[in-house]
């Protein structure tokens, strides 16, 4: 399957790849002034020796020679050969002005405005890919903040541990030991720990916050502003002084934007409202607003010496009476300053760590919605600018057509010229210079690089994307986790209301906007289990797209990165044809090192795709197409390189997967059985009591029946028993049954439904109405049958169950199912949550128009 440019150009830190294709892009046009400066030489050349031929009959006359002869036949010849120069004089004008009307003056129009699209394009995404990273930055500095404010908290809480059983025993605390008066300097923060300030929507580093107050504190204009009765306060400055120099320095985009930057500076503590009840900022010149203390301190400024006045010839100290509208201020301040004044110090720690947690989280999740905007930013203009490069292909092709048509039409003397370019025009290839591009200049697939929230006390809750496939299945307590599994039960149901095989085939290979499929990813990324209702309001082919994304964006692919080389060396060595069985054992061994989630993951999705290619009569191009999209979710390497992207052992090993899923899953769930040795722990069940007191009492008989004979008298009356076997007293069935059914031995590489489900049971062991024994089995064989499935259509609906067995013994083998199913723990859960590949019997009946067939993907396991 042939990738284009929006699967081509992706890189780790998205810079990379885009560098490497808009170079190549630049290249381009640099090709398209190329092609113009030959045809403007050529026109200018063609122009010239025009001129120079019409320039030919005149430079040629000279006095006393043909013009006295004017009857001479010689004469006639003369002047026929200058007719001719200046014929061909004109034509070669002709082609020159040709060339510039059709060649160099459309053809330069067109590139210009190329080489535009290609610099707006550049421009804008390195624009969003800046936005991105500065995003990132900030998010690490708030997770290291976030961090620290946790461990400041834990330590807080050690030493409550610690003091509090001294303090319960009540012993009388002795005075401390006099300490020496010592000088301690505050410690100098760790420039890297301080948490980046939000101000206008953008996240600054303090050092670059600190300039901004600097060079605020140095343009905008101080005053005194005295309030009645508060006093008069130093360092004002009024709002739409603040304002101004935020539209001038700091490029806000309008008063509200403005306003936004100024409440931030109040809320960080460098401004206050004086003069007005609340804290808010406003673009107005009424409202005054005094720089703190902080903001002088945090610029490294000094405030204003006070003006020099006279000395008082007296001790002014003995005079002194403190101003009342000093204290008055004093408080109002302390009271807007601390909003919090009964807060211990343990309570203010949890605060603030709450609160660097709120803003970790909001951080990443606004890194994550950046993320998506700018890969669908970055997919379409990828999309773009392939078509745009292969219109600047075609059109040079169009051009060395003109070319040539410019020429043909006026000089059939250079028709070998003509033939010439024209066979160039042919040798031009837009599709295979585009693919040499793509084999020569990719620089790595599609492969999203999610930033996961990581919660300090290592919670998987609230998202789903990004995380590790066991931490996922762990947090779901499921084998497989349940978006896997919701997204396959969704479209197991859905399948049947396509129009045709062809539309159900078509949903795994079509080619889904990347907006639709981030949409539906923010709707269901919340951790938990995906509603039915939700999904259906969806299209199927974007439930489908969700899937392939989520397995793109683990944090490994579902076959490790450690497993590629292997997978590598096992195709290198065993690729040719005749070598499956070597092959296959390699590659069972290699799956069987996985953990459990990757493998019983691995057999769900196996599963779906097998049977919906074999239900479909899917063809080699389809299957091919398949396996070359799902390549990249199943195995990719840990590092994608030059010498990876041409590779095609992901490709092989899906193909594989296809092709012998059933040996392969089969040969791990008998190694493990084999390996495992867990005994079966015996049942508590009390609902089998009264078959477990029969059978016993049945034990004892024979038991009793076995002893020698005590010694009787001879003469004591004995009964015979009858010689006539047909004629009993009780009726007692003496047959034992054809064989044991099935017994369910869980295991640990166990996949409900797949290939490493329960065993089934052989066609002769199937119960029917004539076989009497099957109904009276031994209550050990009852309690341990299996569920039997019941075979349904292809491609139905799931329905009413089937019943296998009637009367009483469907009811007892119910009864033993049921105790069957409480045994099973955790594999039953997932049972339940997935019934469509899970081997949940359900049939119903389902319409059938036309051609449609009758199709259900979860009425049977696959290897039906």
């Amino acid at each position: 399957m042939v990738s284009g440019f929006a699967d081509s150009f992706w890189s780790a830190d998205y810079s990379t790849g885009l560098n490497v294709l808009y170079e190549k892009l630049k290249q381009g046009c640099v090709e398209n002034q190329q092609v113009i400066q030959i045809a403007r030489l050529r026109a200018e050349s063609e122009d010239a020796y025009g001129q120079r031929l019409l320039a030919i009959p005149t430079t040629a006359e000279r006095p006393g020679g043909f013009d006295r002869d004017d009857g001479a036949s010689v004469r006639k010849a003369y002047d026929g050969l200058k007719k001719e120069m200046e014929e061909a004089g004109k034509s070669h004008r002709k082609v020159a002005g040709n060339l510039q009307q059709l060649v160099i003056d459309p053809f330069s129009a067109w590139s210009d405005a190329h080489e535009d699209r290609i610099n707006g394009s550049f421009e804008n995404l390195q624009l969003d890919v800046r936005a991105h990273d500065r995003q990132a930055e900030a998010v690490k500095k708030l997770r290291s903040h976030y961090f620290n404010k946790c461990r400041l908290v834990e330590d807080l809480e050690e030493e409550h541990k610690f003091i509090s059983p001294a303090a319960a025993a009540g012993a009388p605390a002795a005075p401390p030991p006099p300490v020496a008066p010592q000088i301690k300097l505050p410690e100098p923060e760790d420039p890297e720990n301080e948490e980046p300030l939000e101000i206008g929507d953008l996240f600054y580093h303090p050092n670059e916050v600190r300039k901004i107050i600097s060079h605020m504190l140095d343009v905008i204009p101080l005053i005194e502003y005295k309030v009645p009765i508060l006093g008069t306060y130093q360092g004002v400055s009024t709002g739409d002084k603040i304002t101004e120099f935020f539209q001038q320095n700091l490029q806000a985009t309008s008063i509200s934007h403005a306003e936004r930057m100024g409440q931030d500076l109040v809320h960080h503590g460098f401004l206050r409202l004086v003069g007005s009840v609340g804290n808010t900022f406003s673009n107005s010149s009424k409202l005054n607003y005094q720089w703190k203390d902080k903001a002088f301190d945090f610029a490294n400024k000094s405030k204003e010496p006070k003006k020099l006045e006279r000395a008082p010839t007296m001790n002014a100290s003995d005079f002194t009476v403190d101003s009342p509208n000093t204290a008055v201020g004093d408080f109002f301040g302390n009271l807007l300053s601390n909003p919090r004044p009964g807060e211990s110090a343990g309570d203010k720690l949890r605060r603030e760590a709450h609160e660097a947690d709120e803003r970790y989280k909001a951080a990443v999740k606004k890194l994550d919605l950046m993320r998506c905007a700018l890969e669908e930013a970055i997919m379409a203009h990828l999309k773009f600018m392939e078509q745009c490069e292969r219109d600047r292909l075609t059109a040079i092709k169009a051009v060395i057509m003109d070319f040539a048509g410019a020429i043909s039409n006026v000089i059939p003397s250079i028709q070998s010229t003509v033939d010439n370019l024209l066979l160039y025009q042919e040798t031009v290839q837009p599709l295979g210079d585009l693919r040499y591009m793509l084999d020569n200049y990719r620089t790595g697939s599609f492969v999203p690089r999610v930033v996961p929230y990581e919660n300090y006390y290592n919670s998987a809750d609230e998202q789903t994307f990004g995380l590790d496939l066991e931490v996922r299945a762990r947090a779901d307590r499921k084998r497989v986790p349940l978006v896997i599994t919701g997204i396959l039960t969704y479209l197991d149901h859905h399948y049947p209301d396509l129009e045709n095989d062809e539309a159900r085939r078509g949903i795994w290979i079509a080619d889904v906007p990347l907006e639709a499929t981030h949409h539906l990813r923010n709707v269901i990324n919340t951790g938990k289990a995906i509603p039915k209702e939700l999904l259906s309001t969806y299209d199927v082919a974007v439930v489908a797209s969700v899937l392939k994304l989520y397995l793109l964006e683990l944090p490994d692919s579902l076959v490790s990165s450690t497993k590629y080389e292997i997978i590598k060396t096992v195709y290198t060595t065993h690729g040719s044809e005749g070598d499956d069985r070597a092959r296959l054992a390699v590659i069972q061994n290699t799956l069987g090192s996985l953990p459990l989630t990757n493998i019983a993951t691995l057999d769900a999705i196996t599963t779906h795709f097998t049977r919906l290619i074999e239900l479909t009569t899917a063809e080699e191009e389809y299957i091919s197409s398949l396996a070359h999209g799902l390549a990249n979710c199943i195995l990719r390497p840990r590092i994608e390189s030059v010498l990876t992207q041409h590779e095609r052992h992901s490709y092989r090993l899906v193909r594989d997967l296809f092709a012998h899923r059933e040996s392969i899953f089969g040969e791990l769930k008998r190694a493990s059985t084999l390996n495992s040795g867990r005994q079966r722990a015996i049942s508590t069940d009390e609902s089998q009591r009264r078959l477990h007191m029969e059978a016993r009492n049945r034990a004892v008989l024979e038991s009793a029946r076995s002893r020698p004979s005590s010694p009787a008298p001879a003469s004591r009356h004995r009964r015979d028993a009858s010689s006539d076997i047909s004629v009993t007293r009780f009726p007692i069935s003496t047959t034992s049954p054809t064989s044991s059914p099935a017994r369910y031995r869980p295991h640990s590489l166990e996949v409900p439904g797949g290939a490493l489900g329960r065993a089934e049971p052989e066609a002769s062991e199937q119960p029917t109405l004539d076989e009497p024994s099957r109904v009276t089995a031994e209550p050990e064989q009852v309690a341990e049958e299996p569920e039997k499935k019941a075979a349904g259509g292809r491609f139905r609906k799931p329905g009413a169950t089937n019943s296998i067995i009637g009367g009483g013994a469907l009811a007892r083998t119910a009864h033993a199912n049921n105790n069957k199913r409480d045994s099973l723990g955790a594999d039953v859960s997932v049972v339940e949550s997935y019934p469509g590949f899970y081997g949940a019997p359900t049939a119903a009946p389902t319409q059938s128009t036309g051609g449609l067939r009758e199709f259900q993907l979860s009425d049977r396991p696959m290897q039906d």
